[in-house]
């Protein structure tokens, strides 16, 4: 699952990112509220996990642009305020859960738990772009009436570029999001398992749907307008 981190004390941030990605979650981490948002608005992600104290753009109210956009991801709020009021305000503006500090680590995870298998339950079952079917649930693939077969690194990074149409992804990113590692020693894999995807989505139909932005990345589907 694909998570978004936003706290602004960088060694519990490291602490709960690292925690997270041995539960085998994708994390992508921010320690302030305005590149929070600008996280949030970019990509999709399956949960958000804010600390309410933060610079730039404090929780609640980041929590509030995010809703502006997004009404369905879970927000999980972080805080040290742990008054009815805080927590009422935090609710209404659309929290999904409220943790306050000092937490356990085992508490976070089961309500990191809770709310992604509602997510699970709630999130669409397939991907659908042109004349590609994605389904989530089977892991599936058909371009029109064919069949593609993917291995489970190649639907992985398919999955990845389909929930994030039109904006340009740079090696780093996907190497991230769908190998959980650093960018270092892999530098080619990425264009390595393009063409393999190329290969079997695109080479036999006229509409392409995986395009290189030249010193960027890659963008599937259309590039989306700033």
């Amino acid at each position: 699952m694909y998570i978004l981190l936003v706290e602004d004390e960088e060694k519990l941030l490291q602490t709960l990112a690292d925690h997270l990605k041995e539960e085998t979650h994708v994390v992508d981490t921010a320690t302030d509220g305005t590149r929070g948002y600008e996280l949030a608005s970019q990509f999709t992600y399956d949960l958000i996990i804010l600390d309410i104290m933060l610079p730039g753009m404090n929780g609640t109210e980041l929590l509030s642009k995010i809703r502006e956009r997004d009404t369905d991801v879970p927000i999980l709020m972080l805080t040290a305020m742990d008054s009815v009021q805080d927590k009422v305000q935090n609710f209404q503006a659309g929290a999904d859960d409220y943790l306050t500090k000092p937490f356990s680590f085992d508490e976070l995870m089961v309500r990191v738990r809770s709310l992604l298998r509602r997510r699970q339950k709630n999130q669409k079952d397939s991907i659908r772009l042109h004349d590609l079917e994605i389904d989530r649930l089977t892991h599936k693939v058909k371009r029109g009436d064919q069949r593609i077969d993917l291995s489970a690194k190649e639907y992985a990074l398919l999955e990845y570029l389909a929930l994030n149409p039109g904006r340009v992804l740079s090696r780093a990113m996907i190497i991230d999001h769908v190998w959980g590692q650093s960018f270092e020693n892999l530098t080619n894999i990425v264009d390595v398992y393009i063409r393999q995807l190329r290969s079997k989505l695109d080479d036999n139909s006229q509409q392409k749907l995986i395009r290189t932005v030249r010193g960027s990345g890659y963008v599937f589907g259309e590039e989306s307008v700033p």
